[in-house]
């Protein structure tokens, strides 16, 4: 069966043709057959970046917004490819959705209900769903009778015990508004702890696992078997680690003493908790991880500090997740940090030995967007990059929903 999995981020778009089934699951021979970017839409830089077999293409094009986006997406397939000549020769489209709420568990058939479910949760993020929910209707537009499935970030992390996703406020703000730790990331944290089940050879209720999915939006996840035990984003995808531009974990306090310093607004100050912080605020350069390190190795001090706080916060949470767990069997890196920056995750796992984390630095800097092993041999737990896949589960879910 032929699969398109859109993951419509809030200035891009992924999008990849899996053929995939029930069988192809079992045996992970599922094949990508093409996949493209849309990158810095509705700017005047947009680029789309498509590859079929060996051939890539990159064109400079003016893609205005997400519908522009998804349009020229499916008229690179159409036409590069020829595998989609007609609407007939796409079995369903699958679509990555970041906030699910307490509503889905699990990955749906999208209907008209599902769809103003997705709209409800908009305001617990507000930066994604909306994007989201465009890419769903675009292909509504372009392929009205397609199946389509969404599958959310959220899912995985309603397995959270109480204790872990309820906050510390008064019950009605739960029972009556639903404020509570969601996570996100769950698509990449679930391939991750595929992937590192399968690398170590042990079943899922063998294994305790803290997956790092570390990019632009940052995440960490403790499994226990099957169920998270606890991660690091909350109700919103603002809080935890500190991300390319959203300041993660904060004193409410400050947030309060801001609006009121500044006189700003409910929008301005979620502007700048989520738009303007992070590696951004604190370089006061950019929100890219390898430009900064760039500079910090130039002498720039505020890129340097930008590096050391992004690090402090990172290991503090591995370090927690070590203990909440009673040991993991693995720490997973992932993301464009988490698989290619050697010094980060230096900077994280060095200095652990005591909790039962051993560093080889040696195979550390060898690993760059490959997966692989930077443990020492005889480190209780293991340390690994696995580039996610968040797409793959995706076509895989889609697959199981319209089976099942």
């Amino acid at each position: 069966m032929l699969v398109l999995v859109l993951n419509c981020g809030s200035s891009s778009l992924k999008f990849k043709l899996i053929e995939t089934s029930a069988e192809q699951i079992e045996a992970s021979s599922d094949r990508i057959l093409a996949e493209g970017l849309v990158e810095n839409i509705g700017q005047d830089d947009a680029k789309v970046h498509f590859s079929h077999d060996s051939e890539r293409i990159t064109r400079q094009k003016i893609i205005p917004d997400h519908q522009a986006a998804i349009e020229r997406a499916i008229e690179l397939l159409q036409t590069e490819t020829h595998l989609l000549d007609s609407t007939e020769d796409l079995d369903a489209v699958g679509h990555r959705v970041v906030h699910g709420g307490e509503l889905f568990s699990e990955s749906v058939i999208i209907d008209e209900q599902v769809e103003k479910q997705i709209e409800e949760c908009i305001p617990f993020a507000p930066l994604h769903n909306p994007h989201n929910l465009a890419g769903i209707r675009a292909v509504r537009e372009a392929f009205p009778d397609i199946c389509q499935v969404a599958a959310f970030d959220t899912g995985v992390h309603q397995s959270l015990p109480e204790k872990a996703y309820r906050y510390a406020l008064p019950e009605r703000y739960y029972s009556e508004h639903g404020i509570r730790r969601y996570g996100f990331h769950g698509l990449s944290h679930r391939y991750l702890r595929l992937q590192c089940r399968k690398t170590l050879n042990k079943g899922y209720d063998e294994i305790n696992v803290i997956t790092c999915h570390l990019g632009n939006g940052a995440s960490l996840a403790a499994f226990d078997g099957f169920e998270v035990q606890d991660t690091s984003m909350g109700f919103t995808p603002l809080e935890g680690l500190v991300m390319g531009s959203r300041c993660g974990d904060i004193d409410p306090a400050v947030v309060t003493y801001i609006m009121s310093l500044e006189d700003y607004s409910r929008e301005e100050i979620d502007q700048l908790l989520n738009c303007e912080s992070g590696l951004l605020g604190l370089s006061g350069e950019t929100n890219d991880m390898r430009t900064i390190r760039e500079k910090m190795e130039e002498g720039h001090e505020r890129c340097r500090l930008a590096v050391e706080v992004f690090c402090h916060r990172l290991k503090k949470y591995i370090s927690a997740y070590q203990g909440l767990l009673n040991g993991a069997h693995a720490v997973v890196f992932s993301g464009g940090i988490g698989e290619n920056s050697c010094e980060v995750r230096r900077r994280a796992c060095i200095n652990l030995e005591n909790i039962g984390i051993k560093l080889d630095n040696n195979k550390n800097k060898q690993l760059k967007g490959s997966e692989g092993s930077f443990s020492t041999p005889d480190s209780p737990t293991k340390l690994m990059v696995i580039p996610t896949n968040e797409e793959l589960m995706i076509a895989r879910d889609t697959i199981e929903c319209i089976e099942s």
